[in-house]
């Protein structure tokens, strides 16, 4: 167990990591690449470690040039002889099915036991529409998985019944090795990193928004070898957006952010809220400034958070909102790293908050400020986005203690040591 204390004054400028999901992108587009492959402030959690012990399984070449990871796939790929170790990231396991699903032969992907009650069956049914064989066990084909590849696969139109960033990346690399053009259609557009990193890699990409959703089109192709940058995690600036705001006195900064409308939702919910952000943009980056505010209560759809990944945090900032703050359409919740739904709901009650769900609607009835969050106690469930939530919780109001605190190595290994020199 993990504890933090309330701190009087917060200043500075905080560094978050390289955006994870830019980093897993950056690691097998380099595997796939015929050269080597450069990447700059890849993200240092568990996650994309995963991801890169996998490319290096499969056969790319995988070195540290100071800060600096190189990444050449000039020997192909292959299947590996032992199991693919996933942890607990599932966006590792879901992109690399799509990869694996490309290299013939016979792979299995096996995950720590959070990640093998998450359902993988939204990336099997594409896949195996695309003819590569993928099983796992039961109905919802949890892990772990044997895919059997192959070198040419069956290109495809498809609808995503449930918009998700990670199906939609897993076809599209699955769609580098199809016999023509392979399509992946969303109602609501999730992060576009997937189709703007592979245009870089110099693979035709079209795409086509649609209303509020968009359809993307790749070609096959094999990656050319990048040179990557990896920009600062939106999904991280938001715990400290939120830190800054539920503060009594706070102003934070957050530079390098990737400036994607999907990935920064977060703020538009914030803003709406109350709080006094500042989003400073410059070539495709944004830098983050957050300042003590009184917040109030919103509603908030899912579409302005696809991901889903910041309604922990955001609940945090309901709690100390003064209204009821309802949260629509987040069930997805219930399928994260933890039930997350769940998770959300005793936080809000470990602070001393009454909150509740009502089918797929989770309601945050908010106490009016920080200073009457109660010190909260919390079993994190081995979910790093709850662990961050319960400790800014405790910095801006009263103190917070978190079982399975080390789980944020997953994702921001140097988290409290951020939230630590801030004080």
């Amino acid at each position: 167990m993990r504890c933090v204390e309330p701190v009087a004054h917060l200043r500075g400028t905080v560094e978050v990591p390289g955006d994870k999901s830019a980093s897993h992108r950056a690691v097998l587009l380099g595997a796939l690449g015929e050269g080597p492959s450069r990447i700059e402030r890849l993200s240092l959690g568990d996650d994309v470690a995963r991801t890169l012990a996998i490319a290096q399984a499969l056969g790319a070449s995988v070195e540290r040039e100071g800060a600096t990871t190189v990444i050449d796939g000039t020997a192909g790929l292959a299947p590996a002889a032992a199991a693919l170790e996933c942890g607990n990231s599932g966006t590792t396991m879901r992109l690399v099915a799509g990869l694996a699903s490309t290299i013939a032969g016979t792979h299995r992907l096996v995950g720590d036991p959070s990640l093998s009650r998450r359902p993988m069956d939204r990336v099997a049914v594409p896949l195996r529409a695309m003819g590569a064989q993928l099983e796992g066990t039961g109905e919802r084909c949890t892990a772990p998985l044997t895919v059997l590849g192959r070198d040419v696969l069956t290109a495809l139109d498809y609808v995503v019944p449930v918009p998700s960033a990670q199906v939609k990346s897993a076809i599209l690399l699955a769609g580098l090795a199809g016999d023509g053009p392979t399509s992946v259609t969303e109602a609501v557009r999730t992060r576009a990193t997937t189709e703007t990193m592979l245009h870089a890699a110099g693979v035709r990409v079209e795409v086509e928004e649609q209303g509020l959703g968009r359809r993307v089109r790749v070609w096959p192709a094999r990656p050319r070898p990048h040179d990557w940058r990896i920009p600062a995690d939106p999904s991280q600036a938001a715990f400290f957006a939120v830190l800054a705001s539920i503060h009594p006195d706070a102003a934070l900064e957050v530079p390098d952010l990737a400036d994607e409308p999907e990935r920064l939702g977060f703020v538009g919910v914030l803003t709406r809220m109350g709080a006094a952000l500042t989003l400073r943009r410059h070539e495709g980056r944004a830098s983050l400034h957050a300042v003590s505010s009184a917040l109030c209560a919103t509603e908030v759809d899912a579409r302005e958070i696809p991901s889903v990944d910041e309604v922990p945090v955001l609940t945090v900032a309901a709690v100390a909102a003064t209204g009821t703050t309802v949260f629509r359409d987040v069930g997805e919740l219930r399928v994260k790293e933890s039930d997350r739904f769940a998770a959300c709901i005793g936080l809000a009650s470990a602070l001393g908050a009454r909150a509740w769900g009502e089918g797929d609607d989770l309601y945050v009835e908010g106490l009016g400020g920080s200073n009457r969050f109660a010190r909260a106690e919390l079993d994190a469930g081995l979910d790093h986005r709850m662990v961050m939530a319960a400790a800014v919780a405790g910095v801006a109001g009263a103190g917070a203690c978190v079982e399975g605190a080390e789980t944020v190595s997953t994702s921001f290994p140097a988290f409290f040591e951020r939230l630590e020199a801030l004080a």
